[in-house]
């Protein structure tokens, strides 16, 4: 007599059985440019799995490893339609056939030198930028072989952390904020799963500015390692844009003056204070420097600031895509520096293309989002006018609210509708924090006024520690059975809590 085979079986077995004669198929009449995804695709999901079981087993919140799992495979298969758009829709006119080439020649290189005696490898250009993503490519080349999908899969899984930093850093310096809303914003965003899904700088700048981020909360929270990640975070993000690095520290400054004393400070308190001031101040001054070096301007002043923004209108004004059509003649648009105009760069920046300046399919998908994001800002608006008060409060508030202005006020001077939209991720990750600021004023620690927090939202400096769900209203037969005499309880220091619990020994 046969025995029945559980259906889940089944469809584990048809999958793994599909699976690998895809496989073998794919071996056979392709190049390891399209093959070499299968290996690299499974291998990346072993590797992340037990890293969000991980990071799921310190959380509360229940089915958390379910959403991490389901957010990660959805950014990997991301890679795939990313790399039709560059090599299908485009045919291949895109820069990340430029670093799969010549990070392959890096590569091959890297195999066959003697690492131990020196690396002597001509780029044909200067490391910081264009040639730092190459070195990268390389270096992922000669772990996974020179496979063109396999460069997306990896680059692509690579943004995914990024993005898994910028949600753990509002847990820890913004615990009274929708975090589960922000989960659902920041991880199934149409932009920030598509666009950094290839490779080239959108990945890597979106994997440094999340572990900036990281760092900047921990640093607002008093925890172990946040210099260590802000250093890492801002070197890779000046390797490539230091731009962007500037306006991270601006809003890390900031960030870090309003940030809310301990109400007991101990005596070498004011000392760590300056020092932390003297470190934050000479990075601000070496990311300066390294603007001014990247564009080649002289000085750091608002005449090279305008320069450079100039010339970055100048640069991206051609192509269908123009939001703002220049004359033939204007070789250097001017661009001002006036204040005034920030509501207009930020509608600009967050909200274009709008649906009828789209002139591609693209774009008109693009605005979609865009109109969809608007809407969410106009209901917000009641939550987005307590801002202010947060600042103090929740200082992560004003880092998220100082870089969005900034990154607006720079990047407003991008004058295509398709560069825009791929520029915009390295900025909507701290943008929809302004999405789940509490409804109602909460302190340190504490739950908001009209509502309980869910379990899953501990306080700061309580990570892993799980709460003890709110006591159900007693029943009636539990009110009726009140009257009898109560049995003798230990007290709560001799209770011991159950592993299953999630409690902990500790005081």
């Amino acid at each position: 007599m046969l025995r029945r085979v559980p259906w889940p079986s089944a469809v584990a077995a048809a999958l793994v059985t599909g699976y690998v004669t895809l496989f073998v198929l794919a071996s056979v009449h392709t190049s390891y440019d399209t093959w070499g995804a299968l290996l690299i695709l499974p291998a990346l999901m072993a590797i992340g799995t037990p890293i969000l079981a991980r990071v799921a087993a310190a959380n509360p919140e229940r089915d958390v490893f379910r959403l991490l799992l389901l957010a990660m495979t959805a950014k990997l298969l991301c890679a795939f339609p990313r790399y039709l758009m560059a090599f299908v829709l485009y045919g291949g006119a895109a820069d990340a056939k430029m670093y799969h080439q010549k990070g392959g020649d890096l590569a091959a290189y890297l195999g066959q030198a003697d690492l131990l005696g020196g690396i002597h490898y001509d780029l044909g250009m200067k490391v910081a930028g264009t040639g730092f993503i190459i070195i990268v490519t390389g270096v992922v080349y000669a772990v996974t072989g020179p496979s063109l999908i396999g460069g997306f899969l990896v680059f692509s899984w690579l943004g995914f952390w990024g993005l898994l930093l910028f949600w753990r850093a509002l847990q820890i310096a913004f615990p009274e904020a929708d975090t589960r809303k922000y989960a659902k914003l920041v991880f199934f965003l149409p932009s920030l799963l598509f666009w950094p899904s290839s490779i080239g700088k959108d990945a890597w700048m979106m994997f440094c500015l999340g572990l900036t981020t990281y760092g900047t909360a921990r640093l607002l929270d008093r925890r172990f390692g946040a210099f260590a990640c802000i250093a890492a975070g801002s070197l890779g993000t000046a390797m490539v844009r230091p731009h962007v690095t500037a306006l991270a520290g601006a809003g890390l400054m900031v960030a870090y003056v309003l940030r809310r004393r301990p109400q007991q400070v101990s005596a070498l308190g004011p000392l760590r204070t300056i020092l932390t001031a003297v470190v934050l101040g000479a990075m601000a001054v070496l990311m300066l420097q390294q603007v001014s070096t990247f564009f080649g301007t002289d000085g750091t002043g608002g005449d090279a600031v305008n320069q450079v923004l100039s010339e970055t209108s100048r640069r991206t004004s051609q192509g269908n895509s123009m939001i703002n059509p220049t004359a033939p003649d204007d070789a250097s648009p001017e661009f001002s520096l006036n204040p005034a105009g920030l509501p207009v760069a930020v509608i600009s920046v967050l909200f274009r293309p709008f649906p009828f300046e789209a002139s591609n399919i693209q774009n008109l998908i693009q605005s979609v989002e865009c109109f969809a994001l608007l809407v969410m800002f106009v209901r917000a608006w009641p939550r987005l006018s307590r801002l202010p008060r947060l600042f103090v409060q929740r200082s992560y508030a004003a880092f998220a609210v100082v870089y969005t202005l900034l990154f607006c006020w720079a990047f407003s001077t991008i004058n295509n509708m398709g560069i825009l939209s791929r520029e915009r991720v390295q900025v909507l990750p701290l943008a929809l924090v302004l999405l789940v600021v509490p409804a109602a004023a909460a302190s340190r620690g504490t739950a908001a006024t009209r509502r309980p927090p869910p379990v899953w939202r501990v306080a700061p400096g309580q990570w892993g520690a799980r709460r003890t769900p709110p006591a159900a209203s007693p029943s009636p037969a539990a009110s009726t059975s009140a009257a009898s005499p109560p049995t003798a309880v230990p007290p709560p220091s001799t209770v011991s809590p159950s592993p299953s619990q999630g409690g902990s020994t500790a005081p």
